[in-house]
């Protein structure tokens, strides 16, 4: 079950941090929160990403928006 770190507080005072907006195209910006969430569990458990619960979605997705990122510095 998926169960959120974030309080809503927290939420609002990084969700304008995050690339893309609810109108782009793509998976990008689709959830933002879950994507935050799922990167929280992984640095929380420091577990390998292939073992992230399918409740933050596919792991190799999330990865890859994560490593994007950080390439980009976001």
């Amino acid at each position: 079950m998926y169960k959120q770190q974030l309080t809503n507080e927290q939420w609002k005072r990084i969700k304008h941090l995050l690339p893309g907006k609810k109108r782009d195209s793509g998976v990008t910006a689709k959830n933002d929160r879950k994507f935050v969430e799922a990167v929280l569990w992984i640095a929380r458990t420091g577990a390998p990403w292939r073992y992230l619960p399918s409740e933050y979605g596919h792991w190799h997705r999330v990865y890859v928006r994560y490593s994007r990122g950080a390439q980009r510095g976001v």
